[in-house]
């Protein structure tokens, strides 16, 4: 039993440094994470831009239709050119950075196309697959995770 529990408690311990190596690469945001705010499930693609900062954008949404049958569109965006986009097709970051040595990405903001908010974020991976994400505004914040996938 004194075996189990310390075999427990070992990998407790070993957890957090895991999810800081996995933390250690820039790159390693990049891929495809499976999110659920709230009920609503959709799918996000983080890639690198040219200038070396990371951009998420939504490539699936688990209810693409809206009550008439029609494709969701972006309806609540601050940017009314952009409102006629596709749910399905959103950009919710751009510009993210890596901080080396806070060993996180942030520097952006994430928009909440369900609230037409941007906020500013911070993200890194509790686990190797499992990224948080930190959004705030005026000190006040949210925690979401996404779940990699890919």
């Amino acid at each position: 039993m004194k075996k189990i529990i310390s075999l427990i408690a070992a990998m407790a311990l070993c957890m957090p440094v895991l999810a800081q190596n996995y933390n250690d690469k820039a790159d390693n945001i990049v891929g495809e994470y499976l999110t659920d705010r709230g009920g609503s499930k959709s799918k996000v693609r983080v890639t690198k831009e040219s200038g070396g900062t990371y951009r998420a954008q939504i490539f699936w949404v688990e209810k693409p239709l809206d009550k008439n049958g029609n494709k969701r569109k972006d309806v609540k965006n601050p940017d009314k050119n952009l409102r006629n986009v596709d749910i399905d097709k959103v950009v919710i970051i751009s510009g993210l950075k890596y901080d080396a040595e806070e060993k996180e990405w942030n520097g952006s903001k994430i928009y909440d196309p369900s609230k037409g908010m941007r906020v500013s974020v911070e993200a890194e991976f509790v686990e190797q697959n499992k990224l948080k994400l930190f959004g705030n505004i005026w000190g006040i914040g949210t925690t979401i995770y996404w779940q990699k996938i890919k």
